[in-house]
């Protein structure tokens, strides 16, 4: 079975920090590209974090200096590590590897990750950041 699981979203003050844990199983993560996307109330999605097949991370500006990313490849699992969390950082986190939405694409989903469109296949979590 194809599956994706997030979790570890929730709600923070300003400076604080979370971790947002991402598993798959029926697909490997190592296998393709991955991100991190967001959308926050009544914006576009976003794309803040762009692991490679090859190692190389992209942080959009908006979240460089303050989120890494890091991955448990044995265990398909990969991290978000958010710190010096910001107001703006409020909103819903998907991740989501070309694996991934290849494999859900082959079972008929229609998904579109540049809107973080994900139907059911990609749950999302809340993040909230407020004083």
């Amino acid at each position: 079975e194809v599956e994706l699981v997030e979790s570890g979203g929730g709600s923070v003050q300003p400076g604080g920090s979370l971790r947002l844990i991402c598993v798959g199983s029926g697909f490997l993560f190592d296998d393709s590209e991955l991100t991190w996307f967001r959308r926050a109330p009544g914006a576009a999605c976003e794309s803040i974090v762009v692991v490679s097949r090859d190692g190389t991370i992209y942080y959009a500006d908006s979240v460089k200096g303050r989120f890494s990313v890091s991955h448990g490849y044995a265990e398909n699992t990969v991290y978000l590590q958010m710190d010096n969390l910001k107001a703006e950082d409020t909103a819903v986190y998907y991740c989501a590897s070309n694996s991934y939405v290849k494999a859900v694409q082959a079972l008929g989903a229609h998904v579109n990750p540049d809107r973080c469109d994900f139907e059911h296949w990609v749950q999302g979590i809340q993040v909230t950041v407020s004083s």
